[in-house]
């Protein structure tokens, strides 16, 4: 099954995408045109940050006991949520938790540190300075990170002055800060800065792109629904066209393309009103000169006329029906709706349509009213309770009730006959079709029964379909909008 995403994500998301993209370019062109480096901007507030803290310690050691800076380190690094640890630079622990070394932070630790302060009582240069071992290579740098796993550790080293024991001039080394995570810590990482940012870049691009995915989306809507409405035989339905793009092109084609179905619709339905029409005439003459020929025709001839009579009577009922379903088209949208009563309207329908043989229960409630055409309705039920005599009158009782839920009245036909198979149900309704059990001349109609029910409840405003019961049977559901007080 796939997932449904609407237009307005897929346009916020490819925005923000294109954002991001910009701002890939832009990196990369700055990185390969200024050497500029990205890591040093993220982790730039927090480096300075841990010199700072580192420092601090340091300048806080010099006027401390060596036994007291155990718990000073410990001071700093609990709220931090890490470890630190103080090194010299030959890589011997002078303070903080016992811990061993990986190899590459050892590297890191004795690298090259620049000028080292001679212990006190050593041979001093000339002029009575006190003497500096010269060292080559580029001085250190004052922040190392090094990464190590099984378990992932994070070291992150700063140069500091270190007194060692008995000297007045402080030597180098380094303060180690030992982690279980970098990104997430925000002694090393602070995402808050960066959140905001990525919440404002999101935040401009949705003022930014938000009026004109609104306008596309809901011209789209309007256009769905406007086809849709058409689709079902609304061809009265027209678009606004506030647009002056391809959409408001779009919907004046779509304008265009329901006035002239409704100009061919209309004239079929005229053109089929009109040949119904004329044909009654004939018709009603060919009856009245069977009706004579009947009274003069000899014994051996009677069958003849009366097998003619039969077809005659065919189409007579045929025109009829073709006459009812296009006036029924025709006038649809003349009739105003009124506040029909369910009941009463059921009950004129059994008193004309019921038989004897056959047991017809309702459940209708006395009070139950609906907006509707009182001659639409009285029809429609006509129609399908006769078509439920006609099938299913043999197979056991017709049940007629209505339910009332959620401002909409429900009337359903209900029997115990053979039902219809599934892929029909929806063809039912269409003129001229019937199922293949009843295209037999004794037991089908013309095939215009349903299709005028769904005309005429249409035409009130409501819906109708039909389903097959359990275990056999079948079920014919009307739905019209509730009358308000």
């Amino acid at each position: 099954m796939k997932t449904h995403v609407s237009l307005s994500v897929k346009i916020l998301v490819l925005a923000f995408l294109n954002v991001l993209l910009l701002g890939l370019v832009f990196v990369l062109f700055l990185r390969a045109q200024y050497r500029f480096d990205l890591s040093t901007v993220l982790l730039s507030p927090g480096r300075d940050r841990i010199l700072a803290t580192s420092r601090l310690i340091a300048l806080q050691m010099a006027d401390l006991d060596r036994t007291r800076w155990n718990p000073l380190l410990a001071q700093y690094a609990t709220p931090a949520h890490v470890s630190a640890c103080l090194f010299t630079n030959q890589g011997e622990q002078l303070a903080g938790p016992p811990v061993a070394l990986p190899a590459a932070v050892m590297d890191e630790i004795q690298r090259d540190h620049g000028p080292r302060w001679e212990p006190e009582g050593s041979q001093a240069r000339a002029g009575g300075q006190p003497s500096v071992s010269s060292v080559h290579g580029p001085p250190p740098a004052p922040l190392f990170v090094v990464r190590t796993g099984k378990p992932t550790r994070y070291w992150v080293g700063a140069r500091v002055p270190v007194h060692a024991d008995g000297d007045t001039r402080p030597g180098h080394g380094t303060l180690v800060w030992i982690a279980s995570s970098f990104w997430t810590n925000p002694f090393f990482f602070d995402y808050k800065p960066w959140l905001v940012v990525a919440l404002a870049v999101i935040l401009v691009s949705v003022i930014c792109w938000l009026p004109l995915i609104r306008g596309l989306t809901q011209a789209i809507s309007e256009i769905t629904s406007a086809t849709g409405q058409i689709a079902q035989g609304r061809l009265e339905t027209r678009l606004e066209l506030r647009r002056r793009d391809e959409l408001g092109s779009l919907s004046e084609a779509i304008n265009r393309m329901a006035e002239r179905l409704a100009g061919f619709v209309h004239g079929q339905r005229r053109f089929l009103s009109d040949v119904a029409h004329e044909l009654c005439s004939p018709i009603a003459r060919i009856q009245v000169s069977l009706g004579i020929l009947e009274q003069r025709a000899q014994d051996n001839q009677k069958k003849y006329v009366e097998g003619l009579g039969e077809e005659v009577e065919l189409m007579s009922n045929l025109v009829n029906e073709l006459l009812l379903f296009s006036r029924t088209q025709i006038n649809a949208a003349e009739t105003p709706l009124t506040a029909v009563n369910v009941h009463d309207t059921v009950k004129r329908v059994l008193e004309r349509e019921a038989s004897g043989s056959t047991p017809i229960e309702t459940h209708v409630g006395e009070r139950l009213e609906v907006m509707a055409r009182p001659e639409y309705l009285t029809r429609s039920l006509a129609n399908v309770v006769r078509n439920a005599l006609r099938y299913a009158g043999d197979a056991g009782p017709i049940v007629v009730s209505a339910t009332e839920r959620d401002g909409t009245v429900s009337i359903r036909v209900a029997d115990s006959g053979p039902g219809i198979p599934e892929a029909e149900l929806e063809n039912v309704f269409k003129p001229f079709y019937r199922p293949e059990l009843a295209r037999q001349r004794e037991t089908g109609g013309v095939g215009l029964g349903l299709a005028i029910v769904r005309t005429c409840i249409q035409a009130c405003g409501g819906t109708v379909q039909c389903r097959n019961r359990s275990p056999k049977g079948l079920e014919v559901e009307i739905r019209l909008s509730i009358a308000k007080p």
